[in-house]
């Protein structure tokens, strides 16, 4: 009675060593969010294949290699195989384990069999049974951990789908982008040398001075350095997306897509609340959290008495027929209480406490990312989309400039420098809109990513 009355204690002692630990504050949830136009009033939902509202059959193609060649994701799929095996390792534990063993020897004497040393063979069978009572709950306890881990596992896969595709659209688009913007800088550099022969022939006449020619020349090479730097951004990108792919850069060929024909598409935001339930790095920080749990509840198991029961059943003869004819077994039953072990049971409780508590930290984090994330999207597209506006207006009055000052400059009503300023004001519209169109068409993926990408859960809980 003493035994049991000192066991009860020391659990009751490991239950409150975790009480008075200070936790951080739950993070709050907004009613809706800031750009709540924009996030609640569009009705249009987050599907899982998202990225076909764009309506380009080349992205949608890229996006397909992406499910099927991504190492990322590759690897995301193996760690769940890995995550299953472990929990079934795990859930092993809560049954009896029984091996059984098979076996002959042969006996004899050099020499003969002098001195009435026996000779012969010998044919052994047996069986043993052992069994750990889980009578505190930590093989139980270890095999919940795992399953969470498991499931902490398969919305790793579901975050890393969701970041590759995600990042396959944006950096498509960021590649089209730049080839677009660098077919304006041809148009430019085109632009400018045209001016440049016009100043050219004005100066053979005796109409324009030295001076005008260098500044033309100057935006020339400027124009020229400008469309080099953007033809290296946009190879780049495409480098980037091929590894996103899983493909060989030099290997990568794409058609040329103009980005004018593309839709930006709507998608509603729903409310802050409902986030929670569509993002799968939450759910997998839910799932860690889950997993610490139940490593506390072993860790402080482990600091408590084990009862093991065993048993075997052994069996020999020298004639194969008759080797089970009489069966000897035996049974034994044991408990193995810690001592002393220099606190490092006590640590391990200590250590898992406290892993529970940073996993908790993260788990909130989560929460207030994802809000962060979705907050920023919806300001991305609204603030994008006033910008358009006013850059539409923008552009149409810088080409309207450019154009009253090179007819008047052709008629010689007026200098260089106003036509210089002109140019360099619409060359600089038309880059503007060009990134403006690309960076609207990304903050939507960005949007869709925010969202979950219409991730939802389908995990099911291990058997066993």
């Amino acid at each position: 009675m003493k035994i049991w009355t000192g066991l009860s204690a020391a659990l009751l002692l490991a239950g409150c060593a975790s009480q008075g630990t200070q936790e951080t504050l739950a993070p709050e949830v907004a009613p809706q969010w800031r750009q709540a136009q924009q996030g609640s009033m569009l009705p249009t939902a987050v599907t899982r294949d998202w990225w076909r509202s764009f309506g380009s059959s080349e992205l949608d193609s890229l996006l397909e290699t992406a499910q099927a060649q991504s190492y990322d994701l590759a690897a995301a799929v193996a760690r769940v195989r890995q995550a299953r095996a472990t929990a079934t390792i795990a859930g092993a534990a809560l049954l009896p384990e029984l091996n059984g063993n098979l076996g002959a020897t042969r006996n004899g004497r050099f020499g003969g069999d002098g001195n009435g040393t026996p000779s012969g063979t010998v044919y052994q069978a047996g069986l043993t049974a052992s069994y750990e009572l889980d009578f505190w709950g930590r093989n139980r306890a270890l095999r919940d951990s795992a399953r969470a881990d498991l499931r902490a596992a398969e919305f790793d896969r579901d975050t890393v789908y969701l970041t590759v595709t995600a990042g396959v659209a944006s950096a498509w688009l960021q590649t089209m982008g730049l080839r677009e913007r660098a077919a304006i800088a041809d148009l430019s550099v085109a632009s400018a040398q045209r001016l440049l022969d016009v100043i050219e022939s004005r100066a053979r006449a005796g109409a324009a001075n030295p001076l005008e020619l260098a500044q033309q020349r100057g935006v020339l090479a400027a124009q020229m350095r400008a469309r080099a730097a953007i033809r290296q951004q946009a190879e780049d990108s495409q480098t980037t997306l091929a590894v996103l792919l899983g493909r060989n850069p030099s290997l990568l060929s794409l058609a040329a897509t103009d980005l004018k024909g593309l839709q930006a598409p709507t998608t509603g935001a729903g409310l802050p609340a409902e986030l929670l339930t569509r993002r799968p790095d939450i759910a997998r920080a839910e799932a860690q959290l889950a997993r610490a749990d139940a490593n506390v509840i072993a860790a402080r198991a482990a600091m408590l008495p084990r009862i093991t029961l065993g048993g075997d059943m052994t069996a020999a003869s020298n004639r194969v027929s008759s080797v089970f004819d009489n069966p000897v077994y035996s049974l034994a039953a044991g408990l193995a209480a810690p001592i002393f072990n220099a606190g490092r049971l006590a640590a391990g409780r200590d250590l898992a406490v406290a892993q529970r508590e940073e996993l908790l930290a993260n788990y909130r984090r989560a929460i207030v990312a994802a809000f962060g994330d979705v907050e920023t999207a919806l300001n991305a597209v609204a603030g994008i989309d006033a910008q358009r506006v006013a850059q539409e207006e923008e552009l149409r009055q810088a080409q309207r400039a450019f154009n009253l000052a090179e007819s008047r400059y052709r008629a010689g009503a007026e200098t260089s420098l106003t036509l210089l300023d002109a140019q360099r004001t619409l060359y600089a519209a038309q880059d503007a809109a060009a990134q403006l169109r690309t960076l609207r068409l990304q903050a939507s993926v960005s949007l869709y990513k925010a969202l979950g990408g219409g991730w939802q859960s389908t995990v099911a809980e291990p058997q066993g």
